[in-house]
């Protein structure tokens, strides 16, 4: 059995002001209508003999995970929530536990007991050939039966400063023997690398026996092996979320794959993959991803352009209009703006890190926020108010909670809202509305088949999100403000 092992952690800060802590690119549909995790999972498709997934995620983005990924067959085995990054080789170690049937069981038991094949697959990669995917995965799994630890080397079809490498030593192929890993070059390095046919673009997928990674990390990373099994064997269900607990893992060492194993093993083999991959590691890598229109740009959203060239244009909800401009990018979000020339957008990341210094929200959150009941949309605010748009899925519940700083009035707009307030319960329909004192115990519920709106206006002295004192939730939230 291949057991995909799909890690979801990044918060991807070079795509700001898309991408961002608690709604990062993996959750966006960037190149296309799926999301990115659900591009990943749903190309595991025509891969033979795969059974459901593990997926590794934050704690943060545990409710748009799993929203993302229903529907798809087999669901994932388990989607195992950290509470703190550690980098990929203790995410991949617990994965490994899991898939073993160390974890706390699911619903419908253990998973597979034995030894599976771990396919290790980034939630954020394009991949335009999915049959060469496929193929290379095949390739893989070969040497992966045989106790090989397999990466996927990228064919690089240009010189590329931005990347790791990975030098192939002599062999038969389609599995190779690594030679080396070697760092981000330089630009003269690049050519003579892509010149010599023997390197190639280090990817971040891997495939191996669950049993021989945590057998390598015992040799290689034996304090991050015990902290991993102590976490695992701690950890708890939640709703459909393994939930591993914040002393365990946070005392793990944090380190990704290729340091903690891949560079110290000596079987360690690398499988060429030509499939149009990327890792949209920037703004330029998205565009590059994308179909180009004749005059070179690419446009999502509302766009005009007039004598624009070699752009990104990407808009969310206002017009953007571009007229003689050169290989630039703009991205418009309703609380940002960014602009950038293309070969400037490696220092977003700087940008963000300025942001975050300031205190900034924006580099956390978007003005709408996506919560498991729905999500709410910040339209205006001023001194001692804020407007908000309520947006309440069919079914859903928010918490019974309280706030020690604020009072709330509801309007609906469209549905019907079951409302508590105190100790009364009651029916909201459109055109209604009620006013929630200061200290009330409270609760909007959805008890119809068609989405509720409501505008929310709060006013108080404090207005902040961690003013919430949750008493009931249907979604483990009790204590939290997320």
């Amino acid at each position: 059995m291949l057991i995909p092992v799909v890690l979801s952690g990044g918060s991807g800060t070079r795509l700001w002001p898309l991408s961002r802590e608690l709604y990062p690119k993996q959750l966006l549909p960037l190149v296309g209508e799926r999301t990115m995790l659900q591009e990943t999972v749903a190309r595991l498709a025509g891969v033979a003999d795969v059974g459901a997934p593990v997926v590794v995620c934050n704690e943060s983005h545990r409710f748009m995970v799993a929203e993302q990924l229903r529907g798809f067959e087999p669901p994932p085995q388990a989607i195992v929530l950290e509470p703190i990054g550690r980098n990929t080789a203790p995410a991949v170690a617990v994965a490994a536990l899991v898939a073993l049937g160390r974890a706390a069981p699911a619903a419908n038991g253990l998973v597979e007991e034995g030894d599976p094949v771990l396919l290790v697959l980034p939630a954020d990669h394009v991949i335009r050939d999915v049959a060469s995917f496929r193929e290379a995965v095949g390739a893989g799994r070969v040497a992966a039966e045989q106790g090989k630890l397999v990466t996927f080397g990228v064919v690089p079809d240009r010189p590329e400063t931005g990347y790791g490498y990975i030098r192939r030593a002599r062999g038969e192929g389609p599995a190779y023997p690594v030679a080396e890993f070697v760092e981000k070059p330089d630009l003269a390095t690049a050519v003579r690398y892509v010149q010599s046919g023997e390197y190639f673009w280090n990817s971040g997928m891997f495939m191996f026996r669950a049993r021989t990674y945590l057998a390598e990390l015992r040799e290689h990373a034996p304090a991050m092996l015990a902290a991993c099994e102590a976490a695992v064997a701690a950890a708890t269900r939640d709703l459909d979320f393994t939930r591993l607990p914040p002393a365990e893992f946070g005392a793990c060492p944090a380190d990704s794959v290729d340091y903690a194993v891949m560079e110290k093993t000596t079987s360690a083999v690398v499988v060429p993959l030509d499939a149009g991959w990327s890792d949209v590691g920037s703004w330029s890598a998205l565009q590059d991803a994308l179909p180009i229109d004749a005059q070179g740009n690419v446009t999502a959203g509302d766009v005009i352009a007039e004598g624009a060239t070699g752009c990104y244009l990407h808009s969310t909800s206002r017009l953007i209009a571009a007229v003689g401009l050169a290989d630039h990018v703009v991205v418009e979000t309703k609380d940002a703006v960014l602009v950038a020339p293309r070969d400037k957008v490696q220092d977003v990341k700087a940008l963000v890190a300025q942001l975050k210094a300031q205190g900034r929200y924006e580099t956390s959150l978007h003005r709408e926020v996506f919560r498991p009941w729905g999500s709410y949309d910040s339209i205006d605010s001023g001194e001692r108010f804020q407007v908000k748009r309520l947006v309440v899925k069919p079914g859903a519940s928010m918490s019974l909670q309280l706030h020690h700083h604020r009072a709330e009035h509801w309007i609906v707009v469209t549905g019907t809202a079951r409302i508590t307030r105190g100790e009364e319960t009651f029916l909201l329909g459109e055109n209604e509305s009620t006013f929630i004192p200061v200290g009330t115990k409270h609760r909007i519920e959805n008890p119809g088949k068609v989405t509720l709106h409501i505008i929310e206006v709060q006013s108080g002295s404090y207005l902040g999100e961690d003013d919430i004192v949750r008493f009931e939730d249907r979604y483990g939230r009790e204590g939290s403000s997320t």
